[in-house]
């Protein structure tokens, strides 16, 4: 797989703990990945944020990502979300998603202090440099504490034979028009701002990378269809229905907001790990009302 051939819905599993001992919950979670494989979603992406990959240890990051990769079971490509603090454990969490059949790593820099650009590149370089996989360059500020410039993100894919495609969560459509003026739209970019879907792929994104599929996936995937086939009024449309549930997850707490709506949905997928909190009662019936609404409105879920 290189970076022009992933595109569509990138689905982004929340990771299930079991209520007993509170670890992963290998059941739930191969059946919440089996589930978004078979609504359409496009590809994978276990052990970004979503999945509460910073809470997990090594052992339960592993077993996370080879219960994930083992239920797609190459239907359909699978990016690892790969984030430390330290390149060493980076690059050996790289190369355990590529020896359990990643089809990609997505590399979010994980800051405690201010890395400067020249420890950025480093850092990315080397762990691009220990798979031979393609590599997602993911910038997201708000949870990593490091702002990626596109043209940072431009110079990593020409400097680093591997690294083919980025993805932009800072929440400003803008990077994604600069990046595809930088590259005249040869690099792939990949939205991350959920309330942003639209506008990016009128940017020209290749892809939505989301979680809302965990609970949307009809809305999510009719959109996309929309965009592909050009029927840009029916797009509209179709984004506008679901802008509301996609604000909701963006103001919450990705893990909690998702983990109660599955629960809603049918699948009980635990509570979030702590510090994390499940939703309270108040926001988890503003969910309950938002996607009774979504489902009323047409879009099929």
């Amino acid at each position: 797989m290189d970076g022009h051939t992933l595109e569509g819905i990138i689905a982004y599993p929340v990771t299930p703990f079991s209520p007993a001992d509170g670890g992963v919950d290998t059941d739930r979670l191969a059946a919440l990945v089996d589930r978004l494989v078979t609504a359409g979603c496009h590809a994978v992406a276990p052990l970004g944020s979503t999945g509460e990959s910073a809470y997990l240890d090594d052992q339960e990051w592993h077993t996370a990502a080879e219960t994930a990769l083992g239920a797609v079971a190459g239907r359909v490509p699978t990016v690892v979300g790969v984030a430390d603090l330290t390149t060493r454990n980076a690059v050996r969490r790289a190369r355990f998603a590529e020896q359990a059949g990643a089809d990609a790593v997505m590399v979010l820099p994980l800051s405690y202090w201010k890395l400067d650009e020249r420890e950025v590149t480093r850092h990315f370089a080397k762990v691009a440099d220990a798979v031979s996989i393609p590599v997602m360059v993911y910038n997201n500020p708000a949870t990593s504490g490091i702002d990626l410039s596109p043209e940072l993100m431009v110079t990593l894919a020409e400097q680093v034979e591997n690294i083919t495609m980025v993805k932009e969560s800072s929440g400003d459509v803008q990077r994604m028009h600069r990046l595809a003026q930088l590259t005249g739209g040869e690099l792939p970019f990949y939205n991350g701002s959920n309330p942003l879907a639209l506008a990016a792929f009128a940017a020209g994104a290749a892809g939505w990378c989301t979680a809302a599929p965990c609970l949307i996936p009809g809305p999510v995937l009719e959109l996309y269809r929309a965009v592909r086939e050009g029927r840009f009024d029916t797009a509209r449309e179709v984004f506008q229905r679901q802008l509301p549930v996609l604000q909701f997850i963006l103001r919450g707490v990705l893990p909690s907001t998702v983990k109660a709506g599955l629960a809603l949905r049918g699948l009980d997928v635990g509570e979030p790990r702590r510090p994390l909190l499940p939703l309270d009662e108040e926001r988890t019936r503003e969910l309950t009302e938002l996607l009774a609404v979504l489902d009323l409105s047409g879009s099929q879920v």
